[in-house]
């Protein structure tokens, strides 16, 4: 994935807010989720931290939503995600896109976390620049 990001001019870095719980569990799944306290008996409606195989879950549905630009305009990784380009207008242009899917699939992002078209930025602590990683 470094290796990818590595060697372009422009960059956007955007942040999914609260990753997990974006994630809305299947009705016939939620009974799966069921706890029990002193005020009574709960099931989540949305994947919350810790269950079994969330982490494998949530990957899986972030390149399921970004299938067709992973490697080519996008790197994921969690609910983080890489945006680039080799100009200011053709970075822009991927970042078009990928604001379009997470509308179309209701992703929302923190803003605060993001970083737009910048020309270096750190991913899994390596900085990934034009000159590389």
């Amino acid at each position: 994935m470094l290796e990818r990001l590595a060697g372009h001019s422009f960059y956007c870095f955007l942040d999914g807010y609260s990753g997990y719980n974006q994630i809305v569990i299947a009705p016939d799944d939620q009974e799966k989720t069921t706890f029990t306290c002193p005020f009574g008996t709960f099931a989540y409606r949305r994947m919350p931290f810790g269950l079994c195989n969330a982490p494998a879950t949530f990957q899986r549905c972030m390149v399921s939503i970004f299938s067709d630009f992973v490697e080519k305009i996008i790197e994921v990784f969690m609910d983080d995600f890489s945006v680039f380009g080799d100009s200011f207008d053709g970075c822009l242009t991927n970042l078009t896109l990928i604001l379009k899917r997470c509308i179309e699939t209701n992703l929302v992002l923190n803003w605060e976390k993001c970083h737009f078209m910048v020309k270096q930025g750190i991913v899994l602590g390596h900085i990934v620049s034009r000159k590389g990683n």
